[in-house]
């Protein structure tokens, strides 16, 4: 399949694996205190477990995960809130199949479905505007989650409810932007982040100048990569030039998919119907300042909390996971007490277990061998 066979072909990766392992011997880096890289992306995090490239890396060069999916950070009291509200008798609740199984102090949204909510898994949000428009003496409440990757057909979905008139259409939002995110991470002290490789789906959005603070205010290289193998071998390759050469930029190793300035049209979309500026709460990481959205006043009707008004929630995480830790990559998912014992995918204690996307899911699905502690 072309943009995918090319990008996965053996010979040509062995041969980046050389190249990366020649130039690597010239960093001030070592077995013992490698260069570590931050993938943002629980997409990125998946595919180096899938195809193994973190044991491919010179012994001086090691990925740590970040909180790049947006179903991990989930925080357990807005999962109380969905339930609370997917209960009642007259709502079809309806939210993308990674968030079914996140769990929350009442359980999660498969167990109120198992209780008897109307809880249905959409591809899109057009399937529940349509759900809405087909079913007009029920109430459709969409459950928007995501980075700025998901939030323009958020937007435009939103767009088309108001357009059309629809009056039976709620969305409840949890939609958090990745950006404040990066900041705060860089603000802890030893941090222990030396370089970034940046997500390409949210880069798709919001372009790569956003990105610049990294290195002109903290010294961090950061290169937007893609998916595949080489893509994220030559996003290593062109992180690993940049600390020889004693550099910190920006670069967009993902051109074929990224421009620089974004999409236009999915930013005014975003700027249409969302405010940017709240501050968010992640799982395992507490509350993050402007890193969280708000509807604009134009389309504050289709607000679900303001409709039903779910009771405020503050649950706590178990001081026993270490999901935070995880999340900012201070530890690997099997060095947390509870992986593949208490939490696995059968019974995930935590969101990083239950995700398609999350660092622990991968590193259980991907390294059977490690799981067994």
């Amino acid at each position: 399949m072309r943009f995918v066979d090319e990008y996965r072909a053996p010979e040509q990766v062995m041969q980046l694996i050389e190249h990366l392992r020649e130039r690597a011997a010239l960093l001030p880096y070592t077995a013992e205190r490698p260069l570590r890289i931050m993938e943002v992306c629980g997409g990125h995090t998946h595919a180096i477990f899938k195809f193994g490239l973190d044991q491919l890396l010179p012994e001086n060069v090691e990925f740590i995960h970040g909180p790049g999916c947006p179903v991990c950070v989930l925080p357990m009291g807005r999962i109380d809130s969905c339930v609370e509200i997917a209960s009642h008798p007259e709502v079809i609740f309806c939210t993308f199949g990674d968030a079914m199984r996140v769990p929350g102090k009442q359980g999660s949204l498969l167990q109120a479905k198992a209780r008897g909510a109307d809880v249905r898994i959409v591809y899109s949000p057009m399937d529940a505007l349509k759900l809405a428009q087909d079913n007009p003496t029920r109430k459709v409440v969409f459950f928007g989650l995501g980075f700025e990757t998901t939030m323009p057909t958020t937007a435009i979905t939103l767009q088309q409810a108001k357009q059309r008139d629809v009056r039976n259409f709620y969305f409840f939002c949890q939609h958090i932007t990745l950006i404040p995110t990066l900041r705060s991470l860089l603000e802890q002290p030893d941090n222990g982040i030396d370089a970034f490789l940046a997500p390409g789906h949210v880069s798709m959005v919001i372009g790569t100048e956003a990105y610049q603070f990294i290195a002109a205010d903290f010294n961090r290289p950061l290169v937007v990569a893609g998916f595949e193998p080489l893509d994220l071998l030559q996003g290593v390759v062109m992180l690993v030039e940049q600390k020889i050469a004693a550099l910190s930029q920006v670069e967009n190793q993902y051109r074929r998919v990224v421009p620089d300035a974004g999409n236009m049209l999915a930013q005014q979309a975003i700027a249409d119907v969302f405010c940017v500026n709240g501050d968010s709460e992640w799982r395992g990481l507490g509350v993050i300042e402007s890193s969280g959205v708000h509807l604009t006043p134009e389309y504050q009707r289709f607000d679900a909390e303001a409709h039903f008004r779910p009771a405020p929630q503050q649950v706590y995480d178990d001081p026993r996971a270490r999901c935070g830790e995880v999340l900012t990559g201070r530890c690997k998912p099997n060095q947390c007490p509870l992986f593949g014992k208490t939490c696995n995918p059968e019974t995930a204690f935590g969101a990083l277990m239950v995700s398609s996307e999350g660092a622990c899911a991968a590193w259980y699905q991907y390294r059977q061998q490690e799981c067994e502690v």
